[in-house]
């Protein structure tokens, strides 16, 4: 299992799911991101999530294919 942290930038409270997964790199595109999150095929906090515009505050971990990922 592969462990990602995505840091948010000082002047932001949250990232939405679909960019998080962009910038650990487990999609190249946004595009590819909101097909695997409205397939079911993501889930945020132990739980399936279909929205890709959700928003992650720090300390959320979303999961794609054997990565987490942590927002930090």
């Amino acid at each position: 299992m592969n462990y990602e942290k995505v840091k948010l930038n000082p002047d932001e409270e949250y990232i939405r799911l679909d960019d998080a997964l962009k910038t650990a790199g487990c999609f190249q595109t946004g595009g590819q991101a909101k097909i695997a999150i409205q397939d079911g095929l993501v889930r945020l906090n132990g739980e399936v999530c279909t929205m890709r515009g959700k928003k992650l505050r720090k300390g959320d971990k979303a999961e794609y294919d054997n990565t987490i990922l942590e927002v930090c």
